[in-house]
């Protein structure tokens, strides 16, 4: 099915970093009634040859994820980077 009538994958966003690639997806669950989250981190480790981890991520972890990830990325820039002139930082 489309985007609109779901059916698996609804929405994706890709980020490309290097030789890492990251997918977002958002899918939806068998019965269509529900919906997910996956990461992905795909890497090339060979000429036609990827490493692939991926994380689900399930709607009532969504908020404590994102929190984890804010607070975890502020810390980086804050106390780690904080002496790295800003055209180095990520």
């Amino acid at each position: 099915m489309d985007t609109n009538g779901y059916k698996d994958e609804i929405f994706t966003k890709r980020v490309r970093a290097g030789k890492r690639t990251y997918f977002f997806d958002v899918k939806s669950t068998k019965s269509e009634k529900d919906f997910y989250i996956t990461v992905t981190e795909s890497k090339r480790v060979g000429e036609d040859e990827y490493e692939k981890h991926k994380i689900f991520l399930y709607k009532e972890d969504f908020e404590k994820f994102r929190e984890a990830l804010t607070e975890t990325v502020q810390y980086v820039q804050t106390q780690l980077l904080e002496n790295v002139p800003a055209e180095k930082q990520v």
